[in-house]
């Protein structure tokens, strides 16, 4: 019967889906490291560490999501420049994906933080002004390093995507009358979002993955929070375990919404 609803392209129902035997053995398998780790490893720091935990999961989502906005705002006009810009838009856009896709985001950091937040407080003026309390701190070093990054991978990854766009599509829409922002906003950038989407999910999960980075600049992220654990209470790889849990629950619902809002637009746009 499971065939048969498999030949037809009609999805299984929740229950059945789950009922498939590698799932089965995947969960079997799951439940008893569960049952091992539970039974054999040492959990009783949790209750002392767990609302520094929370704390932490609260910065790694919110470096996550704002950077990752920031980013994409940041990388469509840098994939717009090099795709249809002209040359003196196109090669510093050109450059700043280069710089940023080859150079280590580690040493990005290190250079904004230590570099650029070293000369900060050389200038009277900056000391004196509002934005000495923030800039003081490492969280938007942190933010800026991973904003960046974000914009120099997914800016390459637009380029491609606004010159996948057929080109008669625009000339259709031109030939009709529409602006240049008309066309931009209701033909250009949906189709290539739709044709990014795939890979903005892979960039978003890579984007998780580098948030750790970020403690090495005093930021205390979830990562930060596991080492802190280490350190106290020389317990090494409980910690470990529960971080790696943390992330890939973030992961599993980073791929669940992209999969969501990938089916929610149509396959074919225009």
């Amino acid at each position: 019967m499971a065939n048969v609803i498999e030949v037809t392209g009609k999805p299984l129902p929740p229950l059945r889906a789950w009922l498939k035997p590698h799932r089965i053995v995947l969960i079997a398998i799951a439940l008893a490291l569960a049952a091992y780790a539970g039974w054999t490893m040492r959990w009783d720091w949790i209750p002392d560490y767990a609302p520094l935990a929370v704390e932490g999961v609260w910065r790694t989502l919110w470096l996550l999501v704002v950077t990752c906005i920031l980013g994409f705002a940041l990388a469509v006009p840098l994939g717009l420049a090099q795709a249809a810009g002209p040359a003196y838009l196109a090669l510093p856009a050109r450059a700043f994906c280069t710089v940023i896709r080859g150079t280590p985001l580690l040493l990005q950091l290190w250079l904004l933080y230590f570099g650029l937040g070293s000369l900060f407080p050389q200038f009277p003026w900056i000391r004196g002004s509002e934005l000495w309390p923030y800039l003081r701190q490492a969280w938007p070093y942190a933010m800026l390093a991973l904003t960046m990054s974000f914009a120099g991978y997914e800016g390459e990854v637009m380029r491609g995507a606004f010159a996948g766009v057929p080109r008669g599509q625009l000339e259709s829409a031109r030939a009709f009358g529409m602006s240049r922002w008309k066309i931009f906003r209701r033909i250009w950038l949906p189709q290539a979002i739709q044709r990014a989407l795939p890979t903005l999910a892979g960039e978003t999960v890579l984007q998780l993955k580098a948030t750790p980075l970020v403690a090495t600049i005093t930021v205390v992220d979830i990562y930060a929070v596991s080492s802190r654990v280490r350190q106290d209470t020389f317990i090494i790889f409980e910690p470990l375990l529960l971080l790696a849990l943390v992330y890939l629950v973030i992961t599993g619902l980073i791929v669940l919404a992209f999969r969501r809002l990938e089916a929610r637009i149509p396959a074919r746009l225009g």
